[in-house]
């Protein structure tokens, strides 16, 4: 068994490499990932929450390197 391995976000080569496979009876597995790890994804989602909520601290600039 050969694993290849198609990188492309074009959906129309996807749709092109997909018929391409069948009409040569090859079966295939697809996979999309995503680009982010999903703990940096909640973390992300968390900090955004928190910012909606009020729960920020405000530095003032003269402040900021003390």
């Amino acid at each position: 068994m050969t694993t290849l391995t198609i990188n492309t976000e074009d959906k129309e080569v996807l749709k092109a490499v997909k018929a391409l496979l069948k009409g040569f009876k090859v079966s295939y597995e697809e996979k999309t990932e995503d680009p982010y790890n999903s703990e940096f994804i909640a973390k992300i989602e968390k900090s955004r929450q928190d910012v909606r909520d009020g729960n920020t601290v405000k530095v003032d600039l003269d402040d900021i390197w003390k």
